[in-house]
């Protein structure tokens, strides 16, 4: 064992401990029936698609373009989550 070995087992023995105590303060399980489920806003046909006609007058390689599809992925999962 060298010299060192040793400072590394009380900050290690105090970390368990801290990872403990607040989890123990967790309030909430890991399983979905606890979830908070994000609201998905609901727009009419109008705005669809003049949504869809502004997204395809952008040029392909605009970062817009893959934020849409990302978000469109993030809604139908809020929507799964909501039931």
């Amino acid at each position: 064992m060298t010299f060192n070995a040793a400072c590394w087992r009380q900050p290690a023995t105090a970390l368990v401990i801290a990872t403990s105590l607040l989890s123990a303060c967790a309030t909430d399980g890991s399983d979905r029936g606890g979830a908070i489920c994000s609201p998905v806003v609901a727009y009419d046909q109008a705005a669809r698609d003049r949504a869809a006609a502004e997204l395809e007058a952008l040029p392909d390689d605009a970062v817009l373009v893959g934020m849409m599809a990302d978000y469109a992925v993030m809604r139908a999962q809020a929507r799964v989550c909501a039931g």
